[in-house]
């Protein structure tokens, strides 16, 4: 089963995505948003750039 991106609302009111793994582990977190529609940009740009991200090794 593939991820899914979660919605929620944070106590100052900003809108906050997150990346799930099927087993419901969090993958990645956003910062807040303004507005829904920031934190859908922010999904896309994420669904965009991981598919050709590099991978940079810094752990020793």
């Amino acid at each position: 089963m593939a991820g899914t991106f979660e919605l929620s609302t944070d106590a100052s009111g900003e809108v906050r995505f997150r990346l799930a793994s099927s087993d419901r582990r969090v993958i990645a977190a956003s910062q807040g948003r303004t507005t829904r529609a920031a934190a859908h940009d922010g999904i896309g740009s994420v669904r965009t750039r991981a598919a050709v991200a590099e991978l940079v090794d810094r752990a020793e």
